[in-house]
Formats: C-alpha cells, sequence, structure tokens
C-alpha cells in the first residue's frame, strides 16, 4: 500500500518513517512530484492537518495523512500552538522561534509547556484523526544538535534529556509525534487485519 506523508520536512518524514512497517511505502510530497507549499490558514492544528491531507487527496488521488504540530506553553496561554512554526515570523526559522520564545519566558518562572500533534488520515474516502501528547518544560538554554524545531529547548518529564539530545529511538516512543503515529499505525493494522 502506498500511502503519502504530506510533508516537505525531511527530519520529519525520517522520524516517522522508522514507524512504518515494510508493507507500506511511505512517500513524501516531494516523492509524488507536489513542489507547493500547502497552505496552513485553519486556526486549529486539526484544521491544518485537514487542509494538507485534502489537497493531496483532491489533487493526487492518492492515501494520505498529514499532520500539524504546536507547542503550547501554559505561561503563554498555549502559545505559540497552533502558530509554532511561524512564531518569529513567516520564514519559519526554528532559530528564531527558540530565542523569541526563551525571550517571552525570561521572567517567568512557570515553564510548563506540552507538545501535541494531530494526524489527519484521508483513506477510502473518511477522514480520521489522531493525535499525541508529551507533557515538559522549556529550558532556559539550547541543549543538543539532534531533532528539528523546538527540540533543543524542550525537556520532557521524567527526563534530564532535551528532545534534541534523546536518540531517535527514544524520542520516537514517548513524543507526541510518534504517540499520534502509533494510533495511526494501530489503526492501519486493524484495518489489514479486518481484510
Amino acid at each position: 500500500m502506498k500511502l503519502v506523508f504530506a510533508t516537505h520536512n525531511q527530519n520529519k518524514f525520517d522520524e516517522v518513517k522508522v514507524l512504518v512497517p515494510q508493507h507500506i511505502e511511505l512517500v513524501s510530497l516531494t516523492d509524488i512530484g507536489c513542489d507547493q507549499e500547502i497552505p496552513e490558514t485553519a486556526d486549529t492544528l486539526e484544521g491544518n492537518a485537514k487542509l494538507k491531507a485534502d489537497f493531496v487527496t483532491k489533487n493526487y488521488d492518492l492515501p494520505c495523512f498529514a499532520d500539524d504540530t504546536g507547542l503550547l506553553v501554559d505561561a503563554l496561554n498555549g502559545a505559540p500552538g497552533v502558530y509554532s512554526a511561524r512564531y518569529a515570523g513567516p520564514q519559519k526559522s526554528a532559530e528564531n522561534n527558540m530565542q523569541k520564545l526563551l525571550f517571552e519566558l525570561q521572567a517567568i518562572n512557570n515553564r510548563n509547556a506540552h507538545f501535541k500533534t494531530v494526524i489527519a488520515l484521508n483513506l477510502k474516502e473518511k477522514t480520521l484523526f489522531f493525535s499525541g501528547e508529551v507533557k515538559g518544560e522549556i529550558i532556559k538554554t539550547k541543549r543538543g544538535s539532534a531533532g528539528f524545531g523546538y527540540d533543543p529547548i524542550f525537556k520532557p518529564f521524567g527526563y534530564e534529556q532535551t528532545f534534541a539530545e534523546l536518540s531517535m529511538d527514544v524520542k520516537n516512543k514517548i513524543s507526541h509525534r510518534g504517540r499520534a503515529i502509533q494510533e495511526l499505525l494501530n489503526y492501519l493494522k486493524s484495518i489489514s487485519n479486518a481484510t
């Protein structure tokens, strides 16, 4: 079965591909010849995930899933949230986003936050949603070189390392995206067992 993961982000694609069983051929937007940046104009993670999945379904007629992820910081009333990728502007600079967030939190003691990923799966003319969350805190200085996005400043509860310091195996087990993908894979497995 060929399944499109509607992303141009190679880091994100690689992170997910290692979790997908061999019988599913996972392909990216680049692999199907889609070089467009699909607009994320919804005001919820669910809405943005659905916009991206629907774009692929409509234009390429392939089974597809898309995700949207937000970092929600308690002291900032859930910001940056749905605007996480563009927090510091439309150029989507991870470095600028982290610097802006650290600046916003510099005088704040409550640094609790959580990541949330929502996946929209378009399959057999139905849309299904899966989600995952991980709670943690925003540390004061960046640590680690792995991962991407806010990973160097996010330390999940129960761990001394940031997401950027953890191995991909550990991160995939505990992360928001890993949990949402596991829900998706459990569903795909259940329908393949049912046929």
